[in-house]
């Protein structure tokens, strides 16, 4: 069983369900394209990799803008597309698809509830349908993929990796041909506290005559945050957007370990994708690493499945062991310095100094390529920039 058809769990019971493994992916959601909150902006090597086809992709883009904290834009464009903008609604249902026709259940409409052992080799998963009768359900391994909500693996400790938690709103608007071509080909960033506190704003291209524009905000460790609603129409209003209608309103939140120490399963539980911190912070970014948590995961569930159809018992312990530690070797050392930059980046921007050392960032970035820029943004490649970048990272400027 796996509990969430988001892009992880999705993938998942679509290569289980190709090798023959009897999969029941069950979601909340009575429609996959409900709440369909997710900026969904992948390099074009992540689409390539993950085989997305053209029906889940919304736009396609070739460039950055980013206007700092001063106001001033800042442009970068290549000669040919670098990414795409996905259809998050969309990918949903393609993943659902792929699993359905490899012989996998789709279940909608349920809530799971609680996991408990059932024999000597098995789960028992309590599920709540849409008319509130709550069901068991047995099988040999439950993957929670239910996201930050976590809700079969739990709350992981926070003694010395607490969650870090970022909010974020996002519309989609319907706009006329001049405000889309103004945005058909790039991601558009709002960095500074004159946009958002602690955070950051977006514009992205979806289909033509349609815009996503969206705010976020990292929660500060103690105290609360003011509401995202005022920010959001803040930025609607200076890039000219505040007449448009309104499509479609979401909302979501992100919360990740920055190391990632935390446990990755319990017996035959398994966690996959932002169950287990993989929604990087610096980008608020999670499809992409929730596919690849996927991948590194599937062949170990189907070697433990075919196994045990030989009568011999899978040692749990042990997957989870192999499984957390090619996770941690794909991700890589960067992962966390990543996670340190974006809980220094965002909280940091809060006042007038804060802003000064983005800006000096960004200057630093003006010589680049938009390429280097997806590389910066996408794979954490900060020892491109050398002594540019060295001491902002370590927070001396």
């Amino acid at each position: 069983m796996i509990v969430g058809a988001g892009p992880g769990g999705g993938r998942l019971a679509a290569e289980l369900a190709a090798s023959g493994v009897q999969v029941l992916l069950v979601e909340r959601l009575q429609r996959l394209t409900d709440a369909a909150f997710s900026s969904a902006a992948l390099p074009l090597s992540a689409v390539k990799r993950f085989g997305i086809p053209a029906s889940v992709v919304a736009a396609s883009w070739r460039g950055w803008h980013l206007v700092g904290p001063d106001g001033s834009p800042r442009e970068w464009m290549a000669p040919q597309p670098l990414g795409a903008v996905l259809d998050f609604g969309a990918l949903r249902r393609w993943l659902a698809a792929a699993a359905e026709a490899g012989g996998g259940r789709l279940l909608l409409g349920s809530t799971a509830l609680a996991c408990e052992p059932a024999g000597a080799a098995g789960l028992r998963t309590w599920l709540r349908g849409g008319d509130g009768s709550v069901t068991p359900v047995e099988s040999s391994w439950v993957v929670d993929a239910s996201g930050e909500r976590r809700v079969l693996l739990g709350e992981p400790a926070a003694a010395s990796d607490p969650l870090v938690v970022g909010r974020g709103v996002e519309w989609l608007l319907e706009v006329g041909p001049g405000p889309w071509r103004a945005w058909a080909d790039r991601l558009g960033f709002f960095l500074g506290s004159g946009w958002v506190q602690q955070g950051y704003g977006w514009v992205f291209p979806m289909a033509r005559g349609q815009l996503k524009v969206g705010v976020c905000r990292l929660e500060p460790p103690e105290g609360s945050s003011p509401s995202l609603g005022a920010d959001l129409r803040q930025l609607l209003t200076r890039t000219g957007l505040e007449d448009a209608a309104v499509l479609d309103r979401h909302g979501g939140r992100i919360r990740s370990t920055i190391t990632r120490r935390e446990a990755h399963g319990r017996g035959r539980l398994v966690g996959l994708g932002d169950a287990v911190s993989t929604a990087n912070l610096l980008g608020g970014e999670g499809i992409r690493h929730a596919l690849l948590s996927a991948d590194l995961l599937a062949p170990l569930l189907i070697q433990a499945v075919r196994q045990e159809r030989r009568g011999r018992p899978a040692d749990a312990s042990t997957l989870l062991r192999r499984y957390r530690r090619r996770l941690r070797r794909q991700l890589g050392w960067r992962w966390n310095l990543s996670g340190r930059l974006a809980r220094r980046t965002w909280l940091g921007l809060a006042d007038a100094e804060g802003d000064r050392r983005l800006e000096r960032l960004l200057s630093t970035l003006e010589g680049c390529r938009a390429e280097d820029l997806s590389a910066l943004l996408f794979e954490y490649r900060f020892e491109r920039y050398g002594l540019k970048a060295l001491p902002y990272l370590l927070g001396r400027r």
